[in-house]
């Protein structure tokens, strides 16, 4: 497993458009997903300590978001399952319906999505204001492969909220951490 950190927010970067199956059953695109305010898009996995570290939060910090500040959510999952048969597509029902995910969690099989985004870990997450400009490429908050202490500031929330508010990301963010994503070879 190698340990990888994600690059510095590329501002005004426009969201890339997609067309993924979910584990709800539904195709989900970049239109149907994003919210009034925004659009929160995170590469996740099932197998990765970095993100069951912070399954609990991410669902409701997501939660926060979606329901008090108009930004949605949308989890790609984009590693090869045969590298991982923990990320099978049954494992991403299993791990949605487990933590009752409050956004559609689809698999990048052909991990276009996730190169074109320029995604490189898990998680990695890819914060965009009302007009889906990037504004955030940071991580959720000081959680590494162990949950951060109850209290510690909320990174991700707290920047999302300042996009819904003025449409900008804080200039000052810290790069999300995990395990890279298990490219097909």
């Amino acid at each position: 497993m190698v340990s990888l950190t994600t690059p510095v927010c590329d501002f005004n970067a426009d969201a890339i458009d997609f067309n993924l199956p979910g584990v709800d059953g539904q195709n989900w695109t970049l239109e149907k997903a994003k919210g009034k305010n925004g659009l929160l898009v995170m590469f996740i996995c099932n197998h990765c300590p970095y993100v069951k570290a912070i399954h609990e939060r991410l669902v409701e910090d997501t939660r926060i978001l979606r329901d008090e500040y108009g930004i949605n959510s949308i989890a790609i999952m984009s590693n090869d399952p045969a590298l991982k048969e923990e990320d099978s597509f049954e494992n991403m029902k299993k791990v949605s319906e487990q933590w009752n995910f409050p956004f559609p969690y689809v698999i990048d099989e052909s991990q276009a999505v996730a190169k074109a985004f320029g995604a490189i870990c898990t998680p990695d997450f890819f914060g965009y204001n009302g007009e889906l400009k990037l504004q955030y490429r940071g991580r959720l908050d000081e959680s590494r492969k162990e949950t951060a202490p109850e209290g510690v500031r909320r990174d991700l929330l707290e920047a999302m909220k300042q996009v819904a508010e003025t449409g900008q990301g804080p200039l000052e963010q810290i790069p999300s951490m995990g395990c890279s994503i298990k490219w097909k070879e």
